[in-house]
């Protein structure tokens, strides 16, 4: 989770609800920053980095966010979900380079299927 939110319970009921679709998934916990994030997930090798906001703080971070992996020449696409993001939000973070956004009208069918289609469009040449 980006910056100071707190609110980890969809977090953790999205990363097991994408653990039981049979994706790998590693949780960082809360009060992450973007340099830690594109750390590990350089580490990690990840396919995508799922960041998950209860509040606005994400906007803050997510430039940031999107410049690192820029500058570490780190092609990971970025999602991100909250119950708090508007439809102006989730256009907003399109715009910046966001691969997806769930907001809280997502369905817990889809997000296991948009995750993987971003995936395998990260991953065409």
């Amino acid at each position: 989770m980006l910056g100071l939110d707190q609110h980890e319970v969809g977090a953790v009921a999205v990363a097991r609800l994408l653990r039981d679709a049979g994706m790998e998934v590693i949780y960082l916990g809360r009060f992450n920053l973007p340099p830690g994030i594109v750390k590990t997930a350089g580490d990690e090798n990840g396919d995508v980095i799922g960041l998950s906001c209860h509040s606005w703080e994400y906007l803050h971070y997510i430039d940031e966010l999107l410049a690192l992996l820029r500058q570490q020449g780190l092609s990971i696409p970025v999602v991100v979900g909250g119950s708090v993001l508007t439809a102006g939000d989730e256009r907003l973070l399109r715009d910046k380079g966001v691969a997806a956004t769930f907001g809280p009208t997502s369905s817990v069918e889809d997000i296991p299927a948009a995750i993987r289609a971003v995936v395998m469009d990260a991953r065409r040449p």
